[in-house]
């Protein structure tokens, strides 16, 4: 089994499930998980976690991204995008300085309502089920992120631009918003998510480094594709690593609370210092990665956050 993170490009028409569903097929394991939606028309960076490295899910979906968009302006669809029913249509007589102002004024925090067709869920039912049952409720808007915009061109009625955001952002509802700022309506003609940046564990994933699935398979029959996929520990470039003793490797593996002397200091392993809040990686005594423990002042010792056996 593959235990780790892989950076793969989506390509259009798939969903992202339907990667998930493909990469079990190819790497012939069930325990995948993706770690952020990107919708069937868009396509780009989609990072992927690989066995034990789905414990990271929940890490990897709070995480910033940079997206490529295309706007369209001068109409409406139902689902924000150019796959969907038009709504309205009307001309574009805005100015270009008018459009880069509008564009650029979204900057900030700002409330998005979602649109219909997602996976956010309401009252147990997925908005997109009943938007496809014809069925239309009232969106609570969600407060985002966009920290930065950079426009790329306008050639009226469409806008290019690249895009940096947090967590829950929709572009598609970015552009919807926009084009209901300039009056004439607006929507989604393209998407490409060119990185994904996580705080949390300091490492990117860049387009550019992205592999399609046709490769993987390929990477895989060829036994190379271990080379192209990031171990978990790896994941935290800037997390200190620290190896334990004997006795500490049994109350590892059992998951307990850890003394600095359960530790030991052997070449890049350092010893633990107990200041409040400082995690760390944890290795057994074979030096194989194990789990990420901070220290905890309440447990007067180190306490596992994250166990990976």
């Amino acid at each position: 089994m593959y235990n780790g993170v892989i950076n793969v490009y989506k390509e259009k028409g798939y969903t992202s499930f339907d990667v998930v569903a493909k990469l079990r097929g190819i790497l012939q394991q069930k325990k995948i998980g993706h770690t952020g939606t990107l919708d069937p028309d868009a396509e780009g960076v989609l990072v992927v976690c690989l066995g034990k490295a789905t414990k990271l899910c929940d890490i990897l979906t709070d995480k910033d991204k940079r997206y490529d968009a295309v706007l369209k302006l001068g109409m409406t669809t139902d689902t924000e995008d150019s796959s969907g029913k038009v709504l309205s249509q009307s001309e574009v007589t805005v100015s270009e300085q008018e459009v880069s102002k509008a564009v650029l004024s979204f900057v900030g925090e700002y409330d998005q309502i979602p649109p219909m067709y997602s996976a956010i869920k309401v009252d147990g039912k997925k908005l997109y089920e009943l938007a496809r049952a014809g069925i239309e409720i009232e969106r609570q808007p969600r407060r985002v992120v966009i920290h930065d915009i950079e426009i790329k061109e306008i050639n009226l009625p469409y806008v290019h631009f690249s895009v940096s955001c947090g967590k829950g952002t929709y572009i598609r509802s970015l552009c919807r918003d926009i084009g209901d700022k300039l009056g004439c309506g607006g929507i989604m003609d393209s998407l490409v998510r060119s990185s994904v940046n996580s705080d949390k564990t300091g490492v990117s994933f860049f387009l550019e480094d992205s592999i399609k699935l046709d490769d993987i398979e390929s990477f895989t029959k060829e036994g190379k594709i271990e080379g192209y996929i990031l171990t978990i520990d790896k994941m935290f470039p800037n997390m200190e690593k620290t190896i334990v003793t004997d006795e500490g490797d049994r109350l590892l593996k059992n998951g307990n609370v850890l003394k600095v002397k359960d530790f030991c200091k052997n070449g890049d392993y350092v010893i633990p210092k107990e200041t409040e809040g400082k995690e760390y990686l944890v290795y057994d005594r074979e030096g194989s990665f194990t789990a990420i423990y901070e220290y905890k002042k309440s447990v007067e010792g180190f306490k596992a956050i994250k166990m990976f056996l």
